[in-house]
């Protein structure tokens, strides 16, 4: 099985961004703790990450070009506003899990708690830092 991870904007600045929210764990961390989960699973993952939002899209056009089986979306800031990447996720016909590390939800920014990409997504996997990916992993092997 082939899973697309795509990150949004300022992932990559895990460990440095806000650590009393996102923790200590770098990006590279992330990465790692990843591709050693699947290690002996039947799993093939591709991780990216971008601050462009329309870099986002060609991602998801491309998974759909290049036969991913599912791909596991952490939008970031974007969930909250990005209605092209909405319907970028509705064009494609791959499953798309979203996943963020915290819970939006409970985030003190009242905009945190839109979110215009979720029903366009077949799951959520919220506020387990890197657990959050997991989950979206196991979701993927067992359900999709």
């Amino acid at each position: 099985m082939r899973i697309l991870i795509v990150n949004g904007p300022n992932i990559n600045f895990l460990g440095i961004r806000e650590p009393t929210i996102y923790g200590h764990e770098t990006y590279l961390d992330l990465e790692n703790t990843l591709n050693n989960y699947v290690k002996n699973k039947q799993v093939t993952l591709e991780i990216r990450q971008t601050n462009f939002e329309g870099i986002i899209i060609d991602l998801l056009q491309y998974a759909h070009h290049e036969k991913f089986h599912a791909i596991i979306l952490n939008a970031g800031a974007l969930t909250h506003y990005s209605y092209s990447l909405y319907d970028a996720i509705k064009s494609i016909n791959i499953p798309v899990i979203e996943v963020h590390l915290t819970d939006p939800e409970k985030r003190e920014e009242p905009f945190r708690k839109q979110n215009v990409i979720q029903d366009a997504c077949l799951k959520t996997f919220k506020g387990n830092g890197f657990n959050s990916y997991k989950k979206a992993i196991d979701y993927i092997l067992k359900d999709v």
